[in-house]
């Protein structure tokens, strides 16, 4: 009787590591996901964009970046080489001009942060985008295209949405009173 049981338990523990193991280097559900960021992103040679976005409009209600005003970017551009590279220029046809500040060469494996406030302290290279004179109205949820060209890695167009609110939205009825919490 114990063989038996002895024998049916080995026969379980078999079948149990032979069906646990039939899903190996199939096609998954997490093979296709994308980040759960609201930038875009972008590759073109060695040069990667991340997390592009467009800085939410400031000014109050309604959230809008008017025609004919300026709009900052926010972007990471990792060089993912061992060797320099350097973002040479920036148009957009949404925009009567695009000002480039700051860092501009970007080293080997390193990561040049692009944004007025972008985070990372000293430690990190820190530079701008603003597209000057907006040729158009733009509003959270739409997208502006911008074209980066890079020294080495080339050029690439980049579809920039407007970032999403970092405050809660206020209630209707918060917006009667006038007050919020």
């Amino acid at each position: 009787m114990k063989r038996r049981m002895l024998g049916a338990a080995a026969f379980g523990l078999g079948a149990a590591l032979l069906v646990t193991g039939c899903g190996a280097g199939q096609i998954t559900q997490t093979d296709t996901q994308v980040a759960a960021v609201n930038g875009a992103e972008a590759q073109v040679g060695t040069m990667a964009i991340r997390n592009a976005e467009l800085a939410y409009p400031s000014g109050g209600e309604p959230a809008v970046h008017t025609e004919g005003s300026n709009a900052d970017v926010l972007m990471s551009i990792v060089n993912q080489s061992l060797e320099e590279d350097q973002l040479v220029s920036a148009s957009s046809e949404n925009a009567d001009s695009v000002e480039l500040g700051g860092e501009r060469a970007i080293p080997g494996n390193t990561t040049l942060a692009i944004g007025p406030t972008a985070p990372g302290g000293e430690q990190q290279l820190h530079g701008t985008i603003t597209l000057q004179g907006l040729k158009q109205e733009v509003r959270p949820g739409q997208n502006l295209v911008i074209t980066l060209t890079f020294r080495e890695a080339g050029e690439v167009q980049v579809d920039l949405p407007v970032m999403a609110p970092t405050e809660p939205r206020a209630s209707e009825e918060e917006h009667e009173e006038g007050g919020g919490h």
